[in-house]
């Protein structure tokens, strides 16, 4: 299925974080297993999913909405890294790794956000008809 997220480089990102995520929590002490571990996976599930939700909305407005919903998606999913870490339940090198995926998809959202809100960018339909070409909704 051929969709304007799959285009933006947060989403693509924040799909590749939430396998990472998954992994890196697969050796949580199982005590932990039904409450920061599924917290986790949620939070991390939830900024693609915003991002994907957002882009299939009709205006810049409600499509920055949705990002900043992605953002704090993130926040929660930093915290809970952080968390983490005081527990020691991931090694330096992999909390590491994420920590920097998490920072570059913040980046990425950020300026996604900024961009929208700059007035530069064109919204087109998210359904475009089929005897209409589908322009790139963002040139990123």
């Amino acid at each position: 299925m051929e969709k304007l997220h799959k285009n933006l480089d947060a989403w693509r990102d924040a799909v590749e974080l939430t396998p990472s995520i998954y992994y890196a929590t697969d050796n949580f002490p199982r005590k932990h297993r039904f409450a920061l571990t599924d917290q986790i996976h949620r939070a991390a599930l939830n900024v693609a999913s915003n991002i994907a939700e957002g882009a299939a909305r009709q205006t810049k407005k409600e499509f920055a909405n949705y990002l900043h919903i992605a953002q704090a998606s993130l926040s929660e999913l930093d915290t809970q890294h952080e968390i983490v870490k005081k527990l020691k339940f991931l090694s330096g090198e992999l909390w590491c790794k994420l920590d920097a995926q998490m920072n570059h998809i913040d980046k990425l959202l950020s300026g996604l956000i900024k961009y929208l809100k700059s007035g530069k960018s064109q919204r087109t339909p998210p359904h475009p008809s089929p005897f209409t070409p589908y322009p790139s909704l963002l040139m990123l």
